[in-house]
């Protein structure tokens, strides 16, 4: 295992340490997020964990967390969520995030939106001065006109770039919608950009989380560190 991941495993599992007896937990997306679906799972096979029910963001999580055990629900059988651990990409000074990485923005932002408490666990390389600085922005866009997406995109001053599979078709969503990967540079106001993109016909979501995360566990070399967003 690499440093990283050891850092990312570290966060994660210091996240599912709030983890409670009968919670519904959203189960987030990304290599981060992994490792607290793993640590989950381990706990409910060693019997220190019980009742909780698991609402995945992505059909990919959805199977892991099948294969490994986790009982899982759904939104329309549990509407509010009492915790959500998820990684993100990049995170600013007040707790934004860019996310997206993984593809599964749009159920992950609908996850958080429904969270009584969203966790994000990373390493400390995901920290950042200004969301844009290391990480584009993913938009989901649907897959009529998505060229017409991306003109508009430019228009902002972005740098868009289809996102591709592994083997060189365009990635497809859980939604069967296309992600453009969009380099903006250092962004100086996510708001306003958010509202740009949400009110654009055929842009499904952005990969702009903005005051959704309640608070951020880092882990670094220097140990772990807890980042509360104030209210």
């Amino acid at each position: 295992m690499t440093d990283v991941a050891v850092l990312k495993r570290q966060a994660a599992e210091r996240a599912v340490a709030y983890v409670e007896p009968g919670m519904v937990v959203g189960l987030g997306e990304g290599s981060t997020a992994a490792f607290a679906v793993r640590r989950i799972a381990q706990l409910l096979r060693e019997g220190k964990l019980q009742g909780i029910l698991g609402v995945p963001c992505s059909c990919n999580v959805e199977a892991q967390a099948r294969e490994l055990g986790i009982p899982l629900t759904t939104l329309e059988e549990h509407p509010a969520i009492d915790l959500t651990i998820d990684g993100a990409d990049e995170v600013d000074p007040g707790l934004n995030m860019i996310k997206g990485g993984g593809g599964a923005l749009l159920r992950e932002k609908i996850v958080a939106q429904a969270s009584r408490r969203e966790v994000i666990a990373v390493d400390e390389s995901k920290l950042s001065p200004a969301l844009g600085t290391h990480w584009p922005v993913p938009v989901e866009v649907v897959p009529f006109g998505w060229r017409v997406q991306a003109a508009y995109l430019e228009s902002l001053g972005a740098k868009p770039v289809l996102r591709l599979a592994d083997d060189g078709a365009p990635f497809v969503t859980d939604q069967g919608n296309l992600i453009l990967d969009c380099n903006f540079g250092p962004i100086p106001d996510p708001a306003q950009l958010a509202l740009r993109l949400k009110a654009r016909p055929g842009i499904v979501e952005h990969g702009l989380f903005l005051g959704l995360a309640t608070e951020v566990i880092v882990a670094g070399v220097n140990g772990i560190r807890y980042i509360k967003r104030e209210t």
